[in-house]
This record gives structure tokens, sequence and C-alpha cells, in this order.
């Protein structure tokens, strides 16, 4: 207890987060696909494995998960109809002067530097992989929110990859020599969090 107030346990927090993206169809593969593409260039040995382990550790951030929600359940909202106008009609087209939906995964990504604010921005305009699908209008789902969330998601877990790819190569090592889950160090240190 906090004040008299029941704070939400944080498991709860992450498989909210998880059945909401699998609800709207986005898996962690997804996410990684683009994570890959942005930085295979840059990175020997790098694979598909080392970048789904980095999606997972941006997914376990508190502020990544309450901005998936957020954007998630508006977008379900006005599925449904249930916003009020002019909202629901500003949400429900993805007007283009609306730009709530930018900022939400903007400050996500704020937390992963200068590096993932300038791939969100790539991310945002080229619209690549699966943010592409999510970007297009299609029957009657609505992801005005979403498109810039996986954005903010793979910005940062890419972010993640690019920083990591700088400690290997001061200690003389690339991703060839480093399994998955050694992706993110930082979880193989007593009382540390991603």
């Amino acid at each position: 207890m906090d004040g008299g107030h029941f704070r939400v346990h944080s498991e709860e927090v992450n498989k909210a987060t998880h059945e909401a993206l699998e609800r709207r169809g986005v898996t962690k593969e997804d996410i990684a696909e683009i994570v890959l593409e942005m930085q295979l260039p840059f990175n020997e040995g790098l694979t598909l494995a080392h970048c789904v382990e980095s999606v997972e550790s941006v997914l376990r951030k508190r502020e990544m998960q309450h901005a998936l929600l957020v954007g998630i359940e508006l977008d379900e909202l006005a599925e449904q109809g249930k916003l009020s106008q002019p909202l629901q009609q500003i949400v429900g087209s993805d007007e283009g002067l609306f730009g709530v939906d930018e900022m939400i995964g903007l400050g996500a990504v704020l937390t992963y530097g200068s590096i993932a604010v300038t791939t969100f921005g790539h991310l945002d305009k080229n619209k690549t992989g699966i943010i592409h699908k999510l970007d297009t209008k299609y029957g009657e789902h609505v992801h005005t929110f979403l498109d810039d969330l996986v954005s903010s998601v793979a910005a940062c877990a890419s972010a993640r990859i690019a920083h990591r790819t700088r400690d290997l190569e001061e200690e003389g090592r690339s991703f060839e020599d480093l399994k998955p889950e050694d992706t993110t160090p930082e979880t193989h240190v007593p009382g540390a969090e991603t």
C-alpha cells in the first residue's frame, strides 16, 4: 500500500501489455524484424534472437508498458465508436494534424537517448515492416496510436543494440560472440532492472 492507494503489481502490468499487443496482432518477432533490419548493417553476427531479447527488455520498462496500454486502449475505443466527438473522428481517421499519437511514442522513447529519438523519427517517416501494415487503414481497424508505439519499441530496442555494440567493440568482441540472453547484460546484475 502507498498512502492508502493500491499499486498495480509489475507482473500484472507486464501481462496486460503483452496481451494487448497480441490482441492487436503484433508479436515481439514483428518488432524484432525491424530492429534486425536497422542494426544488421552495423553488427556482425546479430540475429533475430538478439533483437527479440532487446525488444523484450524494452517491453519490461514500465513507461513503455503504460504508453502501450493507453494507446492501444484509445485505438480500441475508437474502433468501437466510444470516444466523444470530435476526438472519435480525429482518432478514427488518424487525422494528419493530430500529433498526440507521435508524442506518446516519442515520450516513451526518450529514456533511450538521442539515437532512439532519431531512429523513432526514421521509423515514423518510413513505416518499416509491421509499422507499415498498422499505418495502412484496412477494414474497421484503428491503429492511430499503435503504429507510433511499435516504432517507439523498435527504436528503443535498436538503440539498446547500438549501445551494446560499442561495449562489445571495446572488449574486442561482436554479436557473434554473444548469446541472445546476454544482449541485455543488466538483467544479470542482482537488483538491476532494464
